[in-house]
Parts: C-alpha cells; structure tokens; sequence
C-alpha cells in the first residue's frame, strides 16, 4: 500500500486503477437492478393498463430506496469523519457499506412480492450510499492535482458499469435470482478488496479536532456557491435518470420492440451511451484539470444532454434514441466528472470531506432515484412517453442555468496528510 500512497497532491496508475475498479463495482451493483433486474421483477405485461401498473411500482421502489440513501450517505459521512480507527477512517465503512450490499442483494434476488422487493431494494441503497461516500471522500482527502481526471472515472464507472451488469445478465441468459447472486459476490470481493488496498491516510489536522460553531459544522453548506452544484448536480441527474430508467418500458410500450429483443436492444443502447459517457467524461475532466475552468464545461455538458431528449421526441424510434443515447452520454458524461471536481474545489475542512461529499452524492443519486417516481407519473399521466422526455430536456437545460450562480474558488484547498 505504501506505493499506492499520494505524494505532493497527485496519485500513480495504481491508485486510480483500484479506484476505478471499486467504483465499477459499485454502479454495476446498483444500475443493474434499476435499469433491468427490477422491471423485470415488477413488469406487469397482462394489457394496455396493467403495464402501466408495473411501471409504478418500479418508480415507487427506486425512489423509496433512493430516500434511504438520502439518509444513510451523509450520516455514514459523518460518522467516517470522526472515526479514528487503525484501519482508517474511510476503509471501515467501505467495507461495511460492501457486506450490506452484498446481503441485501440476495435477498432481493429471493422475493417476488412488490413490497418485499421494496424492502430488499431499501438495503442495497443503504449499502452503496455508504461504500460511496467513503469512495468520494478519498478523492477530497488524497488528490488535488487531478480532481477531474479521478472525478472522470467516477462517471466512466458508471456508464461501464451498466454494460457489465445488463451485459453479463443478457450475455449469459441469467435467472434474475442468479443474477442478484453475481452481483453480490462482485460487490462483497471488489468492493472489500479494493478498500483493504487503497491507502487511507489520516490528516495530520484530524489529530485534535476544537470545538467548532455553529457555522462551522454547516461546513461547505454555508457557501452559495456549493449549494447552486448540489441544486445543478439534482437537477441534472432527475433529467438524465427520465432519459433511462425507464427505458426497457419505453422501448417495449414506446418505441414498439418485441418482447423477445427488448433486452438485446436495451444492451446495445446502453453499450452507445457507455462509450460517449466514458470518452467524453474522461476527455472533459482532463481538460478542466489542464484549463481550471469547470464551470463552462459543466453548463455546455448540462445543454447538449438536454439536447438527447429533444432528439427523442423528434424521432421517437429506436434508430433515434440509439443516436440521442450518443448524445446524452457525452453530456451526462463530461456534467459529471466536471460538477464533482467543481464541487470537490469548494470544500473547505478536511474534518468535513465525507460529510460534505456525501451530500454531493446524495444530490445525483437523489436525482437518478427520484426521477423513475416523476417518470412514472408523467407516464401515467398521458399514457405515453412524450412528457417523459419533455420535461427530462426542460429539467436539463435549468441545471445549466443554475450552474451560473457557482463562483469557483480561485486556489484549491490543500490540507496534509499525515505521515502513514
């Protein structure tokens, strides 16, 4: 681990593979049931009004596990601030976070009822809200050179880690309760795995924490600034969440796509926006680190996915949504690793990273998770898809315009690690 350890703001080859890989882990465990696993589950295919039903419950059971992991991120930050133990402050409760995903998993993969899913669902958003804020805090507490690049992989690991679990599960024709396995066992090796190898310093300032104020335990929430990237990061991601979570019901009830290759032309959407997400984050993240300027990246990427919903409703087939899901990947992509990294900059206590990355967190997947529920109802609103992606092209350009109100700190906080 000693090799693996920053040295003057910058992490090698081997601190960002392992990052990398932890954080694939990770959205491989929770997309995977959101965009397949549990519409499956849930999918009600008995008539014109029953199909809707199905879509409902998805919405429900997503957005109640996406509140739990409202909770459960932020307080699990909290309490990773002030933990001081031989294994660290962060490794603890990534591997902790790891465990409860894992048995959460399978037992979501044993229950068929909708409540009971729900239930099981509860605690698998519980699991990744914690392993997340433990992961995000690290790029707080060891980098600084490259917020973006290590922001970047953040995202690609999320586009990436979609095509693995759909691509896993269509590829090898698994049982929805063999795939819940899989990913269980996934989680609990790499998400254990990759906390025990990553280095977790402690700040020499962490040593002999005073008493704060009132003001000062409001941390990076007391800046206007911050909170207009909580409200964009929101924003965004309910945007871009209308754009995909319900995307095996659109291709089957929208765009008209027979049961038997919904899954196949599912995948193949997803691999599209997987390679633009992954260039483009990667491309964008680099380039903030190089310029310094995050915060026109953040608004052009914002745009240009609220450009993909509009592509839909012009062309609503699957020829269409194939180049939209182009679309959308280069912008979700390079919002993402640039809004963190953003973000990231803001931050002003080393005492408060895993509390306030936390909430950073909460904001995307509070937003991935709320949008199935809006979705959902706009669906059934009209009994179609066309609001749907009205207002995910609405919801996206209002991101942008919020992110005009962010005023980026002129030097990046750079606190000292103690001696490991």
């Amino acid at each position: 681990m000693k090799g693996l350890m920053p040295r003057d703001g910058r992490v090698g080859g081997g601190w960002l593979t392992l990052f990398a890989v932890a954080w694939l882990a990770v959205w491989t465990v929770q997309l995977t049931p959101v965009q397949l696993l549990l519409p499956l589950q849930l999918d009600t295919p008995g008539g014109e009004n029953d199909w809707i039903t199905g879509v409902i419950w998805s919405g429900m059971i997503l957005s109640v596990g996406g509140m739990a992991g409202v909770i459960a991120g932020p307080l699990a930050g909290i309490l990773s601030d002030r933990t001081s133990s031989r294994w660290g402050r962060r490794r603890p409760w990534a591997i902790g976070g790891s465990v409860l995903s894992a048995a959460s998993l399978v037992l979501t993969g044993t229950v068929s009822e909708p409540l009971a899913v729900g239930a099981a669902w509860v605690g698998v958003s519980i699991g990744v809200a914690v392993v997340s804020a433990a992961l995000t805090a690290m790029i707080a507490d060891q980098v600084f050179a490259q917020r973006g690049t290590a922001s970047a992989f953040v995202s690609s690991a999320q586009a990436v880690g979609i095509v693995v679990g759909v691509g896993a599960v269509v590829l090898l024709g698994l049982s929805v309760a063999a795939s819940y396995i899989m990913l269980a066992g996934l989680i609990l090796v790499i998400g254990v795995g990759t906390a025990v190898l990553l280095p977790d310093p402690q700040p020499a300032s962490m040593r002999k924490i005073a008493k704060e104020n009132w003001r000062e335990r409001m941390g990076a929430l007391q800046d206007r600034s911050f909170v207009w990237v909580l409200a964009s990061r929101l924003t965004v991601n309910i945007g871009n969440a209308l754009g995909t979570a319900l995307l095996l019901f659109f291709l089957l009830y929208g765009v008209g796509s027979p049961a038997a290759t919904a899954e196949d032309d599912l995948l193949l959407l997803i691999v599209i926006y997987t390679v633009f997400v992954v260039a483009a984050s990667l491309i964008a993240g680099s380039l903030s680190d190089r310029t310094g300027k995050r915060k026109p990246i953040v608004i052009i990427a914002a745009l240009i996915q609220a450009l993909s919903a509009v592509m839909i409703l012009i062309s609503p087939t699957f020829i269409g949504t194939a180049i939209a899901a182009a679309v959308m990947g280069v912008g979700y992509g390079a919002y993402m690793a640039v809004s963190l990294a953003l973000a990231t900059d803001l931050l002003p206590k080393a005492s408060h990273h895993a509390r306030d990355l936390g909430i950073v967190n909460v904001s995307a997947s509070l937003g991935q998770l709320l949008g199935p529920l809006l979705g959902a109802g706009l669906v059934a609103l009209v009994g179609g898809f066309w609001l749907l992606f009205l207002a995910a092209g609405i919801l996206s350009v209002l991101g942008a315009v919020m992110t005009l109100g962010v005023r980026p700190a002129a030097v990046l906080p750079q606190p000292h690690l103690a001696a490991h």
